[in-house]
């Protein structure tokens, strides 16, 4: 079966090519590197040769270099930059076992085939390498997109997509399970930020190359009538006692390793040399005591 084309791909890739021309808003990608730092923190070694997958720029790159994490740091740009491989995060150019380190921030959200970026993540590593991305969950823009929705069906009778659809993470860990990855961990940051009205999210969004690139957009722009109701129904639903209104963004992580004979596993079914009942040290079949005797 073929894999559904829920992004435009070259449009995603133009959009981020203007946001960094025009000043990218990085505010996100910075707290998303400062926590990658932390998180490769506790991982008691060094790696030779790592890959940095498509984050929009060339700082999770420059934090592993600087930390003298990994010896050599290959980045991929979505986009022509000095110094890196120009390639996309659905099609990695390497071969297979060739990295012990692969890293990717905010830039997984939004590729067509997420199992399918997450399997040629976990050939390009070696044997007990380790892979760790950061990606925009589902909770993500929830506000923005209630506010539209409901602004286009009431200007225009009719409502088309208009916020990107985000991974959950209550699937993120099975999707790093069939991607072949071992030991998966997937957990979720909650980031809030406030803007004065709705019209300064959005232009933050264009900042970040996020603004509107589904497949099955509306080709016509939103009304202006439209976004003035939008935002309009934005203050009135969530807007905040000092007139600020909140957006959500939801950081999703994920890391997992390459499998290797060296890593723990799991004991096969039945071989416990213990029984329950003595770990407990109660008697087989007897039945559990209520403390309050009833």
């Amino acid at each position: 079966m073929s894999t559904p084309l829920v992004f435009d791909r070259p449009l995603v890739r133009r959009r981020l090519s203007r946001a960094l021309r025009q000043g990218y808003a990085d505010f996100l990608l910075v707290r998303a590197v400062e926590d990658l730092e932390e998180r490769l923190s506790t991982v008691l070694r060094s790696f030779s040769f790592a890959l940095d997958v498509g984050t929009p720029t060339p700082a999770a790159a420059d934090a592993l270099r600087r930390s003298g994490r990994a010896e050599t740091v290959i980045r991929l740009s979505p986009v022509a930059e000095p110094g890196s491989v120009l390639g996309d995060e659905e099609r990695l150019p390497f071969s297979g076992e060739r990295f012990d380190l692969a890293v990717s921030l905010l830039a997984l959200q939004g590729v067509n085939d997420l199992p399918g970026s997450l399997v040629q993540i976990r050939r390009a590593l070696k044997p007990d390498g380790l892979f760790v991305g950061a990606l925009l969950g589902g909770t993500t823009l929830t506000e923005l997109r209630q506010a539209l929705t409901q602004a286009e069906a009431e200007i225009e009778g009719g409502v088309s997509p208009r916020v990107a659809p985000f991974a959950d993470l209550r699937d993120i860990g099975g999707l790093l399970q069939r991607a072949g990855f071992a030991l998966p961990v997937a957990d979720s940051d909650i980031v809030r930020v406030r803007y004065a009205n709705a019209f300064a999210l959005m232009r933050d969004l264009r900042q970040m190359g996020l603004t509107n690139a589904l497949q099955d957009r509306r080709r016509t722009p939103l009304r202006r009538a439209t976004l003035i109701r939008a935002a309009e129904i934005y203050a009135e639903r969530f807007g905040e006692p000092d007139g600020r209104i909140p957006a959500t963004f939801e950081i999703v992580w994920l890391s997992g390793w390459t499998p290797h004979e060296s890593q723990q596993k799991p004991l096969r079914p039945g071989s416990a040399k213990v029984r329950l009942a003595d770990a407990l040290g109660v008697k087989e079949g007897a039945a559990p005591v209520n403390p309050k005797g009833e």
